[in-house]
């Protein structure tokens, strides 16, 4: 299976090549946030397509909207001024909480093959976000942690053997784990 998913680590590398490079400028960490939230976005839809996972692509699709009306609500409910002093939008990181949300599904969908250097570009989307005084670094961490649980809590792996399936029926909700073994 490691083989067959080659192709999101070779999608996470380049995103890497290309946000290494404007790492050399301070002035530049915008763009590798940008570039790197992009990246891992079209790598994890790009994944899903190349797999012919339509499910896979409705479950990054539904993490990722939910990622940022979740991100969108906490910073109307918890108005934090930014560094660098432009609005009072700064808690949390919504770039830092899309690329873990992105980061997560490859790695819940796909393996830790896909997950380890998605998490390496996201924790860099996350480090940009502080450096470019958009963010504390206690926004980027809060983002990371609501897109990675976001994409835990929606993303099935791809193999039938583990599934968790969220449930409600009226009088509360959980978790349903099922194994084959």
């Amino acid at each position: 299976m490691a083989a067959k998913h080659g192709w999101a680590a070779a999608g996470v590398g380049l995103s890497l090549c290309v946000t290494g490079p404007a790492a050399a400028s301070d002035h530049s960490w915008h763009t590798v946030a940008d570039v790197g939230v992009a990246g891992l976005v079209v790598t994890a839809f790009g994944a899903s397509t190349l797999e012919k996972d339509w499910q896979g692509d409705k479950e990054l699709a539904l993490s990722l909207g939910a990622t940022a009306a979740e991100a969108y609500a906490l910073k109307h409910v918890f108005p934090e001024q930014r560094p660098n002093g432009r609005d009072n939008r700064s808690f949390p990181s919504g770039h830092t909480s899309i690329a873990f949300a992105a980061a997560g599904y490859l790695e819940d969908r796909y393996g830790w093959q896909a997950g380890l250097p998605a998490a390496a570009v996201a924790t860099l989307v996350g480090v940009a976000r502080v450096r470019s005084h958009d963010h504390h670094w206690y926004d980027a961490v809060a983002g990371a942690a609501l897109g990675g649980a976001t994409a835990l809590i929606i993303t099935k792996p791809i193999g039938p053997n583990v599934q968790i399936t969220p449930w409600s029926d009226g009088h509360g909700g959980g978790l349903s784990l099922a194994a084959r073994f």
